[in-house]
């Protein structure tokens, strides 16, 4: 089965075709621009020269024909006929409640997407366009919708709950959701596979560290808790967001500077964390370069972000009554040697003893970076979500084939 995966931003769309006979790719992409006259299709065939095309491109219908397009191309293309493509799955952000594991696109999941715009107000209904769009252009094809809370549904009430007045989970779901769920699971099983453990005997803190970040604490191959809250913007200091702060700030700025709920959104998620401690950035790897370079603002934002991730593990090993395993995945996670360093050789008190040799080895594949005396193992291991993605639609349409 060949499946197509798409995830769909407000102006951009990711795609990744999947031959699920071996879970290889057989081609991957991306549109920016959508909504424009000078719109980039970047196309990555497996074996083939990568392609750049620059047009017209104002929404998401033509931005997926673009890439059917690009698919069958006689020079470009990997398949000779959209046939071929037999399902498509969908990354959606927030599934409230209501989706607990990922389901065939039909009318009642269509709406509930819809219902929970107000949650992902940036996210879900990007990810509507795109199911559209592949309705409009590849009508027929079963389409899958997995989403980035569904992992995070294992919690317990008392990981969930904010304590606030209930009323306002009863009539609104004001709750932790979490979100990176789809990585968190991933890295998580190929852990347990990597040291060839039954996961349900595993006690394994997952840290998806990105311009976005999150920590998971997963037990028995459950998450119990995560650092993301109702939106993405609590836990972790991030790139861009504020991460944990006292929620009696946001009306004492507004008052002060006479801010909208808008502005002191915006302040929150795009113009905070380590772009407004260091003044500079939002990337790691310029805050490192500052930092190694003396720069006072670029040293205090890589500390302020390590220490908030130190805690989180130390609270989600808390949580647990112990750890086994702590991952390291995403962008930051997977990449920044001297973070991982940092963070680690503070944590000798849960048994964490780091190989400072194996954490500077670059690789594409799963590795451990502790030590062999260490009582905890600590992994790097390069997420894969689409894969999550592309597997969960082979068996979800596989099921309901198997039914017909």
């Amino acid at each position: 089965m060949k499946i197509l995966v798409i995830n769909a931003g407000s102006s951009s769309l990711k795609y990744q075709l999947y031959d699920m006979t071996d879970e290889s790719v057989l081609a991957k992409g991306l549109v920016e621009r959508i909504g424009m006259d000078s719109s980039i299709l970047t196309h990555k065939p497996t074996g083939k020269q990568d392609v750049t095309e620059v047009s017209e491109i104002l929404e998401h219908t033509t931005a997926i024909r673009k890439v059917l397009g690009m698919l069958i191309h006689e020079e470009h293309g990997v398949i000779s006929s959209i046939d071929e493509i037999q399902a498509v799955g969908h990354r959606v952000v927030h599934g409230g409640e209501y989706f607990k594991e990922s389901a065939l696109v039909d009318g009642p999941a269509k709406a509930e997407i819809r219902r929970l715009f107000d949650l992902a107000p940036l996210h879900n209904p990007a990810s509507m366009m795109g199911i559209k769009a592949a309705e409009t252009n590849m009508p027929g094809v079963p389409q899958v919708v997995v989403f980035d809370t569904a992992f995070h549904q294992t919690m317990p009430e008392k990981s969930y709950l904010y304590a606030i007045p209930r009323v306002l989970y009863n009539k609104y779901k004001v709750r932790r959701y979490g979100a990176h769920g789809t990585s968190h699971e991933y890295v998580s099983e190929t852990a347990a596979e990597f040291l060839n453990r039954p996961i349900e005997d595993l006690k394994i803190i997952t840290c998806h560290i990105g311009n976005g970040a999150s920590i998971t604490a997963v037990q028995g191959g459950k998450s119990i808790d995560t650092s993301m809250g109702m939106t993405p913007l609590e836990g972790l200091m991030m790139g861009t967001r504020s991460g944990d702060l006292d929620p009696a700030i946001v009306p004492y700025v507004m008052n002060k500077e006479e801010l909208t709920v808008n502005e002191v959104n915006s302040m929150l998620n795009k113009h905070s964390g380590l772009l407004a401690i260091s003044g500079i950035s939002s990337d790691m790897r310029e805050i490192t370069e500052g930092m190694e370079k003396g720069e006072p603002n670029s040293t205090l934002a890589f500390e302020m972000y390590e220490y908030r991730l130190r805690k989180y593990i130390g609270s989600y090993a808390a949580a647990m009554n112990g750890v086994d395993v702590i991952v390291f995945t995403a962008g930051v996670g997977e990449n920044s040697v001297v973070l991982r360093q940092k963070v680690l050789e503070q944590l000798t008190y849960l048994g964490v003893e780091l190989d400072e040799e194996l954490n500077k080895v670059r690789s594409g594949d799963p590795r451990r970076i502790s030590s062999a005396n260490s009582k905890v193992e600590v992994l790097v291991i390069p997420t894969n979500e689409e894969l999550v993605i592309a597997r969960d639609t082979h068996r979800i349409v596989q099921t309901a084939n198997s039914k017909e």
